[in-house]
């Protein structure tokens, strides 16, 4: 098979780049290097575009013919929440419009197999601490809305000419399969803890006084290993006749708060890790765990690292990295 992967020299999209190469599958990269790194991506061959813009689209059609695709698995997209807030227009251009692009040039290539990154952020602050795909779709912010009208795009496209789609909800990732492939961006927990301790600075924690249990937010941490392999379980299944759902949550079905992270880092580490406390942010829901039944009894898919799988390795990725913390 050839799997275009777009978005495929990013943190996630290089590591289900590598297990496609493992199972032996031909893959092309499309992906415009903002925030990629070509040398992660063991020498596929990477087609450097920005697949929002408009001529995008038929560069992507006449690709997906030259290579002969057989699926799409779709990362590319703008993720920073705050970013999304601050220019919502320019995310629906980038994050819909790319989707919009993608689409219409399967169509045009005849290729109907897509396997979509959306995002737990489709949820928004959901009145329950654990949600399943059956949970109110209700998005707080431009980032989640993208994901989730990104969504009703791929749902509209296989009812129009029959795409097969799967759409991945993501919750928490953090972790490296390799060292080589650690997270390089700190917008989220694990890496945010690490660049602060690399500073030789405290960790923050926004809320202390949450109803949980210690007070701190709980939040769903998948291992960015175990969310590639659901990318591959979703290929597989697209290639069945009967598939009942197209909405995956990507969870564990349990949850560790800000608190228990920053714990588990510093057990790794070795490092102090005594937070500084500051006010709530807007819009932190105090619970958000994702339910895998669905993905588990369908797709045969379960999550196989936990927490402390989780935290060692990323503190070995950072380790391996440029900003090595002397203990």
């Amino acid at each position: 098979m050839t799997i275009v992967v777009t978005g495929g020299a990013g943190y996630i999209g290089a590591h289900v780049v590598r297990l496609l190469q493992q199972a032996g599958d031909k893959v092309v990269i499309v992906d415009d290097l903002s925030t990629g790194d070509a040398s992660r991506v063991g020498g596929a061959p990477i087609i450097e575009l920005d697949i929002a813009q408009p001529e995008a689209k038929d560069q992507l059609s006449t690709l997906l013919r030259e290579v002969g695709a057989t699926a799409v698995i779709h990362f590319a997209a703008r993720k920073q929440v705050g970013e999304s807030v601050a220019r919502p227009v320019w995310y629906f251009e980038q994050n819909v419009g790319g989707m919009a692009n993608l689409l219409a040039a399967m169509e045009q290539a005849s290729v109907s197999r897509l396997v979509f990154s959306s995002s737990a952020a489709a949820y928004g602050q959901p009145d329950v601490g654990i949600v399943s795909e059956k949970s109110p779709a209700v998005p707080i912010n431009p980032y989640g809305q993208t994901k989730l009208a990104c969504e009703w795009l791929a749902s509209d496209a296989a009812t129009a000419w029959g795409l097969r789609v799967v759409a991945l909800r993501y919750f928490n990732v953090a972790g490296a399969g390799v060292p080589e492939l650690g997270d390089p961006a700190a917008l989220n927990l694990v890496p945010m803890v690490l660049e602060k301790l690399a500073a030789g600075r405290r960790p923050l924690i926004f809320g202390d006084d949450y109803p949980t249990p210690d007070g701190t937010c709980v939040r769903d941490y998948i291992h960015v290993s175990d969310l590639a392999r659901a990318h591959i379980d979703s290929l597989n299944y697209l290639e069945r006749n009967d598939r009942p759902y197209d909405v995956f949550n990507v969870g564990t079905g349990e949850g560790s708060s800000v608190r228990e992270v920053i714990a588990e880092i510093g057990r790794v580490s070795g490092l102090d890790v005594a937070p500084e406390i500051l006010p709530r942010r807007p819009g932190d829901p105090a619970e958000l765990v994702g339910d895998p039944t669905r993905i588990n009894d369908v797709l045969g898919w379960r999550a196989e690292f936990g927490l402390p799988d989780i935290i060692a390795s990323a503190w070995e990725a950072w380790q391996a990295g440029p900003h090595r913390i002397e203990i």
